[in-house]
């Protein structure tokens, strides 16, 4: 399960709504499955069907993470136009089994979908996502 308060899942509509017509990512920081932090990410990609980070800036993420003490708990993007669930370049791309990977779906623009999913040797399992 992964823990999100309600400002911290706004911000990631408001990035994936700013990043419109391509997708978002980014990557979440926290402990225990509790997002603390998220750090919004450049789609190199600059693609409205996959996402790739920027390299980088990653660098500079996992260092601000191990210095406040937070591990990767999770990675974000949005699907444009298509619902939340793994496409298949997600599933090619899905490197860390022990972290969720959330979608946000904006194919609904005025009812955006957050899922949570685990990915581990092409295998998907939805987690319950709690936002409060």
């Amino acid at each position: 399960m992964i823990h999100l308060t309600r400002e911290l899942a706004g911000k990631i509509i408001e990035h994936c709504e700013r990043e419109l017509p391509n997708e978002a990512c980014g990557i979440l920081a926290g402990n225990r499955g509790e997002v603390k932090k998220i750090y919004e990410m450049t789609n190199t990609g600059k693609s409205p069907i996959r996402f790739f980070m920027d390299a980088q800036e990653q660098f500079k993420v996992m260092k601000d993470m191990r210095n406040s003490n937070l591990e990767m708990i999770g990675i974000y993007h949005s699907h444009v136009a298509s619902r939340a669930y793994p496409s298949a370049h997600d599933i090619e791309m899905a490197f860390y089994p022990d972290v969720s990977y959330v979608i946000v779906s904006l194919s609904d623009k005025d009812k955006p979908e957050i899922k949570s999913f685990r990915i581990a040797e092409g295998t998907i399992t939805e987690e319950e996502i709690k936002i409060e």
